[in-house]
């Protein structure tokens, strides 16, 4: 356990992850938050809160792992970024949708920075998954989005689990600096 926007705490979970587990092949980057607040309404503490959980909590925890995804046979780092930010938007989120598409920027030098050490960079764009944090959004809410949703509901943690483990594969080793958007075809209407 640490707290992903505390740069020693990343520091001695990757110590206790070494020690049970003898190195790391692969971060997933996955820890973020989404609290929701108006632009108008958004304090200093509502911006911090996200920028340090969903943008330095990638740069902590990559700079942890690295010297150990460097020693791994083929290093991997999978990011959850989001459809909010880099291709949507959603009120009441700015500050998570800027935080998510600092980490694709992110992603991008990073794959050109540890390419040489063969170690790849890629993202997972999740659109609407039926997570605690989203049932707390409501019924209405969870409806809503079902409804507008080319597969007509939500999806699962499962589906994004599976984009992420190939990206963390073997096979996936000539892909790097690239998305794929899991979201049952969320961002496909015009309307």
């Amino acid at each position: 356990h640490g707290n992903v926007s505390e740069r020693e705490s990343m520091e001695a979970m990757v110590k206790e992850v070494v020690r049970d587990f003898g190195g790391i092949d692969v971060l997933c980057a996955n820890a973020g938050i989404f609290p929701s607040v108006t632009i108008e309404e958004m304090t200093d503490q509502n911006w911090d809160d996200v920028i340090n959980t969903n943008t330095k909590g990638l740069l902590f925890s990559l700079q942890a792992c690295l010297p150990y995804l460097k020693k791994a046979d083929f290093g991997r780092v999978v990011i959850t970024s989001s459809i909010t930010g880099a291709v949507t938007g959603y009120p009441g989120w700015s500050h998570y949708g800027a935080s998510k598409a600092a980490q694709l920027g992110f992603m991008k030098t990073a794959a050109l920075e540890l390419a040489s050490e063969h170690i790849t960079v890629n993202a997972v764009l999740p659109g609407n998954v039926l997570t605690e944090g989203l049932e707390g959004m409501g019924e209405d809410y969870i409806k809503d989005m079902a409804a507008s949703i080319p597969l007509k509901k939500l999806g699962s943690v499962e589906d994004i689990g599976y984009a992420a483990l190939f990206l963390a594969s073997k096979e996936a080793g000539f892909i790097t600096g690239q998305t794929i958007v899991v979201d049952g075809g969320q961002i496909l209407p015009e309307d």
